[in-house]
This record gives C-alpha cells, structure tokens and sequence, in this order.
C-alpha cells in the first residue's frame, strides 16, 4: 500500500472506537441509546498509559498504574445502563481512577461527585478530565468507603472497586427510590450487583460475575 494511503494512528484509533461500539457493546447487550452516545464521545486514549495507547479500545481492562486499572469498555457501558443516569441525577462515583468512568457518567448526568484514594491517580484524571468540555465534575481525593464529607444524598451510586458488602455511609447517602451499583463479593471475584433503594428497604439484583480490585477504606478492604 502507498505510504500516503497508510490510515494514520487517529484513523485506526476511530476504527478501533467503531468496531468496540458495534460489536462490544452494541453486539452484546448495550442497547441504551445515550449510553452508546456516550461511549463514542469519550476518548478512551487519554486515560490510558502512553505504552496502552494503541489499545484503548481493546475490550479489556488496562493497567493505570498503583496497581490499579482502567475497566473494560463493555463493563463501563453495562455499569452505566444499568444505573438508568439522566440529565436530572446527581452521581456518586466511589473509585475515580483513570477518570473514564467518570466522563462517561458526565455525558449523562447533571453533576458526578467522584472520589479517589490515591492522590497521583486522582491528579492524572484531573489532567485528563480537563481535556474534555465537561464542567460537572467534583473530584476529591478521600476514602471512598465513608461516602461525600458532609449532608448530601445522590440519585446514583457507582462503586468501581470490589466490596464485601455495600459500606453503610454510601446506602445512607442514596436517596430513597435511588440506584446503587458495585461488585459485591470477595477480594478476587464479585457478582455486579444493582441495589435500590425502597421506603421499606433495600433490594438487590444481581448482574453479571466481575473481577474489580478491592476498594481500600474504612467501610472497604483493609490495606
């Protein structure tokens, strides 16, 4: 092939987001129409390492550093469908990571309050984050495991890091009728699972097995 007919590292990078909305999500069971949009608008490439580039759109987890990682595409769109966000939702995200996560939740919703433990990762999102047009984000570095500081209930909860049970400071701080989802289960192997939240309590549902790292916190894993 002519050197000049070559597709450049941008064309193959849309390529790869093409193929990963219509077979990885669209072929599965992402069917939500502004989750779709969402997964297309956000640049998987700029919360992934330099070294991981060419593979953003890999269905795949990738390694972020601190032994953490950015999720597979398709575990981000199905956590998202499945927590029904719109326009009128305040989000909790408890695990910022890569900060993928959190644009995604962004497209959709009116405001993300999203929490991370460690502060170098936290400072990468920011700095990824702000490459985008989005100013609905609150970003604090804290223990996840206790919730937002202060009085404050949210529409929907996403918990991106692996739980035992759901910490008590993140159902008292979802409103009533409000969503929960997070990976319950042990430090190597978690059910999704969709809590909502009723006036006479809490019901569950599970989703699908998962393998997120652990969430590190007082209401969390020990370190």
């Amino acid at each position: 092939m002519d050197e000049d007919l070559q597709p450049s590292h941008v064309d193959r990078l849309a390529i790869a987001k093409q193929r990963m909305i219509r077979y990885d999500l669209q072929g599965r069971d992402i069917r939500d129409p502004m989750v779709l949009k969402a997964m297309a608008r956000v640049p998987r490439e700029l919360f992934v390492p330099a070294e991981y580039y060419a593979c953003a759109y890999d269905d795949r987890p990738l390694p972020i550093g601190l032994d953490q990682t950015i999720s597979q595409p398709y575990i981000v769109a199905l956590m998202t469908q499945v927590l029904q966000v719109d326009s009128n939702c305040t989000v909790l995200e408890i695990g910022t990571g890569s900060g993928y996560q959190t644009a995604i939740l962004a497209c959709l919703a009116q405001e993300v309050f999203t929490i991370e433990r460690l502060e170098a990762l936290a400072k990468r999102a920011r700095s990824s984050l702000g490459q985008l047009d989005l100013d609905n984000i609150r970003l604090i570095v804290a223990d996840g495991s206790l919730g937002w500081p202060g009085p404050i209930q949210f529409d929907r909860i996403m918990v991106t890091a692996g739980v035992q049970q759901i910490p008590g400071p993140l159902l008292e701080q979802l409103r009533t009728d409000g969503l929960l989802v997070a990976p319950v289960g042990t430090s190597s192997l978690q059910t999704l699972t969709l809590v909502r939240k009723r006036p006479y309590g809490i019901t569950s549902q599970a989703i699908c097995p998962v393998r997120f790292v652990k969430l590190i916190g007082r209401h969390g894993f020990q370190d």
